[in-house]
């Protein structure tokens, strides 16, 4: 029978080892809150730091797209630019297809990075727009 001194560190230890597991996963998975931090890790975890900022620019993209059509000078170019949108999202999406179909653990990153990197320059676009 184990004395309650031997359970007891093997719990101290169980608890140190899964905090030092715990804090060396965040290191690696980096901060997803800031759009402009790169992604370490392994190839996963860099993956979903990519689709979350992508996430991140999709959303900050989306509201400059809706101020934009509101900003509009009249209805045929709001729907100029709701046309221009989804042919953008089509051309995005088909550009970035090509670089998942490559071979290896990288075409997903590459994918992953061609989404993120086009996203944040059509978002930055779009906010641009009535400063010009």
């Amino acid at each position: 029978m184990k004395s309650a001194l031997t359970t007891g560190v093997f719990r101290l230890g169980s608890l140190v080892v899964a905090i030092f597991i715990i804090a060396i996963s965040s290191a690696w998975g980096g901060d997803q809150g800031d759009p402009e931090q790169s992604c370490d890790g392994n190839t996963y975890q860099m993956v979903e730091c990519l689709k979350a900022k992508t996430a991140q620019w999709d959303k900050r993209m989306n509201v400059a797209y809706q101020q934009a059509l509101k900003d509009a000078a009249g209805d045929k170019q709001r729907e100029q630019l709701r046309t221009a949108q989804r042919l953008w999202i089509q051309y995005r999406d088909a550009n970035c297809l090509y670089y998942d179909l490559g071979e290896g653990t990288i075409a997903r990153l590459d994918a992953g990075e061609c989404m993120r990197s086009m996203t944040e320059i059509r978002a930055k676009e779009l906010e641009n727009l009535g400063h010009q």
